[in-house]
């Protein structure tokens, strides 16, 4: 990453919003405003994606009306090269970028090959990049969703099946390697419960061939299942066994809603917890399981969450472990929670920027999603806009 000032000693302030928008320019920070205004809305939102959806469906040219407004706030640009600009501003914060490649909902070879070959040119980008500290893809990017629920489910593969999940494995192995050779660690993204356990035992066999000497392969784990937690004890103790380390990433998670409509659909339990109040105890407690662990493990936190953000931070204290370990690092979305990144970032710890980038009209299922999902957490976007709000009153009183 770039030389930044020397960090700070004192505690982080997430609430310094002088630091937190220093990227925006007050036209940048008045379209985060407005933009922030409609998503909190919800059935402007809703008809909002609607429409969109709908004109991009009929190839009506509003492309340059989503590339300049939401496109813009929360992706890196259409291309890596794009990416990379976004990835200087935000190294001039002192943070690193993860590229995202964030084109889903394809299923032919082709298509997932292409994506193979795109996350390895971004482990190629990052390798010649002090501000690109990660990698990242997600594995229904590589894998027909149906092959991942028919091996998470045990069910049996003929033989056009068995050779597409040996596809499967031969890509996401590719992909692996090439991350260990650049010494660039890959996170794997989780996806809906119903085919993660095909995922959690290939990360599991990748990490075991991968992470002899440290972590370079992560596994990702929703604590908003009531499962996850017991899962992320049970994987340190199978890489106590194996003679690896454990590379994990935590998030509470993205799926709820459509968790337990299936849920509900199929007559089974619910896999989320019941209660917000239980998953922030897990969370807290998965934090917490990590860095008592931390000689065999590495860490990012993915999380918005101020209180969990700050806990973090005080356990490495406890702990000794020094704000830039290299084994402990916190992540938030580009265009969201930018008072927990910059500040975090301001104070010494090792924070990253999720950038997704890539074709507007391809990356448009993410930018719905990530509407709908926030406008799910009650009160993120009127955190976004309390603290906007304060930073626009601070610079008009000069």
């Amino acid at each position: 990453m770039p030389t930044a000032a020397p960090a700070s000693t004192a505690a982080p302030n997430l609430g310094d919003t002088r630091i937190a928008f220093k990227q925006y320019t007050g036209r940048g920070l008045l379209r985060a405003y407005w933009l922030f205004r409609i998503i909190g809305i919800p059935w402007l939102n809703a008809v909002g994606r609607a429409l969109t959806q709908f004109a991009l469906s009929l190839h009506l040219p509003i492309k340059w009306a989503v590339k300049a407004t939401i496109f813009k706030h929360f992706c890196g640009g259409e291309t890596i090269t794009e990416s990379l600009r976004t990835a200087q501003k935000i190294g001039d914060g002192g943070l690193g970028t993860i590229l995202d490649y964030s084109v889903e909902g394809q299923d032919d070879d082709d298509s997932l090959d292409h994506t193979r070959d795109e996350i390895l040119r971004t482990i190629a980008a990052a390798q010649q990049r002090k501000d690109i500290p990660f990698s990242v893809f997600k594995p229904t990017g590589l894998s027909p969703v149906h092959i991942l629920e028919k091996v998470s489910a045990g069910s049996p593969l003929n033989e056009e099946d068995a050779h597409e999940w040996e596809l499967v494995q031969g890509r996401v192995l590719r992909i692996c390697q090439a991350a260990r050779d650049a010494r660039i660690p890959v996170l794997i993204d989780a996806e809906d419960s119903w085919y993660q356990p095909a995922i959690d035992a290939l990360v599991a066999r990748m990490m075991e061939r991968f992470n002899r000497n440290g972590a370079v392969v992560f596994n990702t784990i929703q604590l908003y299942r009531h499962d996850r937690l017991a899962f992320l004890k049970e994987s340190f103790a199978a890489a106590e066994r194996g003679g690896y380390h454990l590379g994990v990433k935590l998030v509470r998670g993205a799926y709820m809603e459509k968790e337990r409509e299936r849920a509900a659909e199929k007559g089974y339990p619910s896999p989320i917890h019941a209660e917000k109040t239980a998953v922030d105890r897990d969370y807290d407690d998965a934090l917490r399981f990590c860095v008592a662990h931390i000689d065999r493990m590495a860490v990012m936190a993915g999380t918005h969450n101020e209180q969990s953000t700050l806990l973090l931070a005080r356990l490495l204290e406890e702990h000794g472990i020094a704000r830039n370990d290299r084994r402990v690092w916190f992540a938030q979305l580009l265009g969201m929670s930018d008072n927990i990144s910059y500040n975090m970032a301001d104070t010494g710890y090792n924070v990253a920027k999720y950038v997704p980038y890539g074709p507007v009209r391809a990356v448009l299922p993410y930018l719905i999603r990530r509407a709908q999902e926030n406008t799910s957490v009650a009160g993120q976007m009127g955190r976004e806009l309390k603290l906007i709000v304060v930073e626009r009153k601070r610079r008009a009183q000069g």
